[in-house]
């Protein structure tokens, strides 16, 4: 399925037991995120941050590519730099839809990662990638825009600041082993392995309890805006929900916990 668009650019939905998939689609153009793509990208963000069956989230691109950053033709429009200030702060509150969600996000990337589509990886969980993978923001020597503080931010903590401003100054592409090096992909795989990677990690990651991750993901938002964060509210609701009674059990027991999330 997908959310309602009447063109070939779309993003493309659906829902494998637990794991909801998001298929970033736009056949010819490597996937160049258009704005109703990125309307639709956030329906479909909130539409799994809504459903409670949705335990992981897998965001990839079709035919051979993750995301060519966003469509530039589209900026063909615009005249004044209050026009390209406005879509920088539309497409850092979808990104923050996507930063908030308390479920795992998995990028699995295969082909180029550019731009936009660099920064919805930076902003996943989990990279896995192809030995084919790309990944940068070419633009300073494509476009001649810019990026905003908050996509920096994240790509200094995710991929060092030293690696990221030579990766920016000098408009070039990482490929998926250097990134992974970096510590931006977690893991590198061969084609043929890829599919099956990214199931295996997707339904280890459905199992896990909800409490837990959602604190997980809180606790390392807090941590790259204030290295000092407090912490304390995400420990007691851990140790005090019924999942942290139930893991317990499970575990003295013997068995598999039956997480219930709350």
């Amino acid at each position: 399925m997908s959310v309602a668009s009447v063109g070939d650019d779309r993003i493309v939905l659906d829902r494998i037991g637990p794991v909801f998939h998001m298929t970033l689609a736009n056949p010819g153009r490597h996937n160049a995120l258009t704005w109703r793509m990125y309307d639709e990208f956030a329906e479909a963000i909130e539409l799994a941050a809504a459903d409670p069956a949705v335990r992981v989230i897998v965001i990839r691109g079709q035919g051979g590519a993750f995301a060519a950053g966003t469509d530039i033709t589209q900026f063909a429009s615009f005249t004044t730099g209050e026009q390209g200030l406005q879509y920088e702060q539309h497409i850092a509150g979808i990104l923050d839809k996507l930063l908030k969600l308390s479920i795992p996000v998995i990028a699995a990337v295969d082909g180029p990662a550019v731009g936009a589509g660099l920064a919805i990886a930076a902003c996943s969980d989990v990279v896995i990638a192809t030995e084919s993978a790309t990944f940068g923001v070419p633009i300073a020597r494509t476009v001649g825009n810019c990026i905003p503080p908050a996509v920096m931010r994240r790509l200094h903590a995710r991929m060092g600041h030293g690696r990221t401003m030579a990766m920016l100054l000098a408009a070039s592409l990482l490929p998926a082993e250097e990134a992974q090096k970096a510590g931006f992909v977690y893991k590198v795989v061969a084609h043929d392995d890829f599919e099956d990677a990214v199931a295996r990690l997707s339904n280890r990651m459905s199992q896990t309890a909800p409490v837990t991750v959602a604190a997980l993901k809180e606790m390392d938002r807090r941590l790259q805006d204030d290295p000092a964060a407090n912490g304390d509210d995400l420990l007691l609701r851990c140790y005090g929900s019924a999942d942290f009674q139930e893991g317990v059990a499970a575990f003295t027991e013997h068995r598999t916990p039956q997480w219930k999330g709350h």
